[in-house]
């Protein structure tokens, strides 16, 4: 099973969400300030709205109405900045559509609606059906755990140490460690690849390899004899 954190490991959008939250902020919390220098990597969407209606002074029951608006203007603010799906990502991806023992998901701190927006708008949604998103859980060891599940649905035999979660943050560790996974860093986000190793991953790598490299190293080799 591989779960995929979505900014800054499938994809970068250079940051074009912080338009929508900007939105989301004017209309809905009352500020004409920007968020940009407000830090949001490995913060789900929910915590983001949280700490910003904080930072804003705005009521907590502004919180939710905040993250709806922010979801509803994301889509036609992500072409506003030019991002890119990272190295080798459609490669892996394409090769994972051959392979019938794999299942793929995205285990994401997005919202579903914020994540398909980021998926269709950099034309990865058609590799997956499903996932575990910020609704499933207050926190991302909780997504995690509903990921694992929703992975099990497909197959019953999958352990927790044959599932990978591939993030660019600490916090991706982190929640991967908890399911009892392999977790797979990449230093395409806001981390060095130094400052992720520090967090002890299973693997840490710059940028994720080609797809016969990716495999070799995550396949267990029983799995890879029947293939």
């Amino acid at each position: 099973a591989l779960f995929w954190d979505i900014d800054g490991t499938l994809l970068s959008t250079a940051r074009a969400g912080i338009f929508a939250w900007e939105g989301a902020i004017r209309e809905v919390l009352g500020s004409d300030r920007s968020p940009d220098s407000f830090p949001t990597a490995g913060l789900t969407d929910p915590e983001i709205a949280a700490r910003l209606a904080k930072e804003f002074g705005a009521d907590v029951d502004r919180v939710v109405p905040a993250l709806r608006r922010y979801e509803e203007l994301l889509p036609s603010c992500l072409p506003m900045r030019t991002g890119h799906v990272m190295p080798n990502v459609i490669k892996i991806l394409d090769h994972i559509k051959s392979r019938s023992d794999v299942v793929s998901m995205p285990l994401t701190g997005n919202t579903a609606a914020g994540a398909q927006a980021k998926l269709t708008q950099y034309r990865l949604s058609g590799y997956f059906n499903g996932g575990a998103f910020a609704e499933d859980g207050d926190d991302r060891a909780t997504i995690a755990r509903r990921a694992l599940e929703l992975a099990r649905a497909h197959y019953d035999g999958i352990r927790p140490e044959d599932a990978y979660v591939i993030g660019d943050t600490p916090k991706d560790i982190a929640c991967g460690k908890v399911i009892g996974a392999h977790t797979v860093a990449v230093a395409t986000g806001p981390y060095t690849l130094n400052e992720l190793v520090e967090h002890d991953p299973w693997w840490a790598v710059e940028q994720l390899p080609g797809p016969d490299e990716f495999f070799a190293k995550i396949v267990p080799r029983s799995m890879a004899g029947n293939r």
